[in-house]
């Protein structure tokens, strides 16, 4: 017996559609039932990759007695946060308020006549355990409390609802433009401790941090500061592409490690995780640290994107599990089961000098590191020997279950998805029975993915980063664009859902990114020339001010002005999760835009942005590191003028406030004209002095 999840287009939706409880799905009609029965609405929010919303669905949610608890006492509704950002951004706040600490699933109850939270938690097992109370007995109290403690439960409401208002207005503070340059300094010194390798805890990649140390490392503020933070950018690079958090036999990078030394990871692997960790890599090899773990991370990441990840038609799928089954006929999956080697295989695969070379180089022992399994992290770094990277490839076979001599170097095969539990368990896999492969487009997620790709092949020239970024592009600009409206998500071809802020600002830099990738390329007729990339994006943009600007507040509002009925606030996001700020990234492509077209309608409507948060950046510098290199754009941009050959060339550089402009017509002893921010130096009548120029317009705002 289904409930109304069947239904879903969302995997994690109907991952749910088994549960005896009644779900519902976000909608008019369920918000109107739970006001006319007076019931509190149970909503649970979570996502197809996430560990123990998996657990929860097998076990609270599964069980028949807070079913039928549930059903008559709550309206229970189930949201994918992949679909609903907005819902899950401003409940997640809540859930911070209120036990200082957030995470999924996150389950939270609602008055059904405001939609103001009065509880909320995240995991709750069936009976109490790990210092939780059991689900049902977490029910039975806030049935009670609900029924009998009305004043005490608008009061607490009022004080939700008052933190939830505020947070949107923002304080006021006396920061001027003047203290720019030490709200940077301070933004840098920041962004660089949260990166410092940690003693203790989880060890989460955290890009936008990172970016942001590096980019303001070409700042001479202090010396020794500089050094110390150059290092640190260059360490986090290395616990990305040497560590467990990598999967070193298939490519792509896992979500995070659940210890300080970058080993042991939870499994499951995001696409923008991907997208940014492949970005960050190739900006540390342009800015001259050329470790070749960096290039082979990136290079067999896109090997993974392509065999795994790329649906036919160009997009990129949005996740995969963490968990995978043993056996077809297991209950449940394992956490890491498809990843993890025991020793005894290893000697099975292996022959003795490719396991002792495998021991030498990789963390591989016979207790193992993970439930005496082992996650393979290299110990060093630099170049992997032909043997070593042959027995990878070997593993990779032995992964699959494919005959050795059928692989090349890349591993270019493609491997079809598992959609859900059930394909997964009947599927015709050769090998171990990979984890299941949430296949729907996100804008937000597939632009990262983009950028990244744009940014590879700006710096490693590898044709076909830019193929696969283009084709993902082009899918976005041809089915995500209905009518006029843009929309966020794709099922199997079929766009839905309006495009939020950070559809709108990630896929803005996507087409920018790309733009200043093929600059450098003379255009052929089978490649989409850079124009067309700025057109789109200038497109674009007019329809994000159209839908999303804030005219009261400035910045941009997380939804469309006409999709925001049934929010109790609406949110412009500022800070940085998972994934970058909405409104750092549209700063700053507010600025390239400006640069680009010459039009200083998107400077002004840059400065109103930056205006309207450089409090929050005074007072939490730690939230908002996409601001702060928004900040850097509009303080240091720089355009070059150039001939295609010199921006192909420059384009492998670090130039973090640099954009291109292609200048056929330039006299014959100039190679270029710098532009910094509204006016021009003269015309560099050599290399040398160009690249003074530009080193000088990208920190003139120190």
């Amino acid at each position: 017996m289904t409930n109304r999840l069947a239904e879903a287009k969302s995997l994690y939706l109907r991952k749910h559609a088994l549960n005896p409880i009644d779900w519902w799905f976000w909608c008019d009609e369920a918000l109107a039932t739970a006001k006319a029965q007076n019931k509190p609405i149970f909503l649970s929010i979570g996502y197809s990759s996430c560990h123990w919303c998996t657990v929860m669905e097998g076990e609270a949610f599964s069980d028949p007695a807070i079913a039928e608890y549930m059903n008559a006492n709550f309206l229970p509704i189930k949201v994918d946060r992949e679909e609903r950002p907005d819902l899950d951004s401003i409940y997640m706040q809540v859930l911070q308020m209120m036990s200082g600490q957030g995470g999924w699933p996150l389950n939270i109850f609602l008055s059904p006549e405001d939609l103001v939270p009065f509880y909320a938690g995240t995991y709750f097992p069936v009976d109490p355990r790990y210092g939780r109370p059991g689900f049902l007995q977490v029910l039975q109290a806030l049935h009670h409390y609900y029924d009998t403690e009305k004043e005490d439960l608008q009061n607490r409401k009022a004080v939700i609802l008052e933190s939830l208002l505020t947070a949107v207005v923002l304080q006021a503070d006396n920061v001027t433009e003047s203290q720019d340059n030490e709200l940077l300094q301070k933004g840098w010194e920041i962004s660089t401790r949260i990166i410092t390798p940690n003693p203790s805890g989880n060890s989460f990649p955290m890009i936008p941090y990172a970016e942001l140390a590096l980019r303001l490392t070409r700042f001479n503020w202090k010396n020794e500061a500089r050094s110390d933070s150059q290092q640190v950018c260059t360490q986090r690079g290395l616990d990305l592409a040497l560590g467990g958090i990598y999967d070193h036999v298939g490519g792509g990078f896992h979500r995070y490690t659940v210890d300080h030394t970058w080993t042991v990871p939870h499994f499951e692997k995001m696409l923008y995780d991907n997208g940014q960790i492949v970005e960050y890599l190739a900006s540390l090899w342009s800015a001259g640290v050329q470790e070749p773990a960096f290039e082979q991370a990136i290079f067999c990441s896109v090997q993974w994107l392509k065999r795994e990840m790329t649906d036919k038609s160009g997009y990129f799928f949005a996740a995969q599990d963490a968990d995978s089954f043993t056996d077809p006929t297991a209950a449940e999956p394992e956490e890491g089961a498809f990843y993890i080697w025991s020793y005894s295989e290893l000697e099975q695969l292996l022959t003795p000098l490719e396991l002792t070379e495998l021991q030498q180089q990789f963390t591989v022992t016979p207790k193992g590191n993970f439930e005496g399994n082992n996650v393979l992290q290299r110990r060093y770094p630099g170049k992997l020997s032909e043997t070593l990277s042959t027995t990878l490839t070997k593993l990779f076979a032995a992964r699959h279950n494919l005959p050795l001599h059928s692989l090349t170097t890349d591993k270019s095969i493609t491997i079809p998805p598992a959609r859900d539990n059930q394909e997964a368990r009947t599927g015709n896999w050769h090998g171990r029975i990979p984890p299941v492969t949430d296949t729907k487009m996100i804008v937000a997620w597939n632009a990262l993915m983009i950028s990244g790709l744009a940014r590879a092949y700006g710096v490693f020239q590898q044709p076909e980063y830019l193929e696969l970024a283009s084709k993902a592009a082009n899918f976005i600009i041809n089915r995500q664009l209905v009518d006029g409206r843009f929309y966020r998500l794709n099922y199997e071809g079929q766009p839905t859902v309006l495009a939020q802020s950070e559809d709108y600002a990630f896929f803005i830099k996507a087409l920018l990114d790309l733009h200043h990738a093929t600059l450098g390329i003379k255009e052929v007729s089978s490649l989409t020339p850079a124009s067309f990339w700025l057109e789109k994006a200038i497109v674009i943009q007019e329809q994000f001010n159209e839908f999303h600007w804030s005219v009261e507040l400035g910045g941009y509002n997380n939804t469309s002005r006409d999709a925001s009925q049934d929010l109790i606030v609406r949110e412009r996001s500022y800070a940085d999760n998972a994934t970058p700020s909405a409104n750092g990234i549209a700063i700053a492509n507010l600025v390239r835009l400006a640069l680009l077209t010459d039009d200083l309608h998107y400077l002004d409507f840059a400065e109103l942005g930056l205006k309207s948060f450089r409090s929050v950046m005074n007072s939490s510098p730690q939230a908002c590191p996409s601001l702060f290199q928004a900040l850097d754009w509009y303080r240091n941009c720089t355009l070059i003028r150039t001939t295609t050959e010199q921006i192909n060339f420059l384009n492998t550089m670090y130039l973090p406030t640099v954009m291109f402009a292609t200048a056929s017509n330039l006299p014959p002893t100039t190679v270029g004209l710098v532009c910094q921010g509204l006016k021009c130096l003269p015309a560099a009548e050599s290399l040398e002095k160009l690249m003074q120029q530009i080193d000088r317009c990208q920190t003139r705002g120190r």
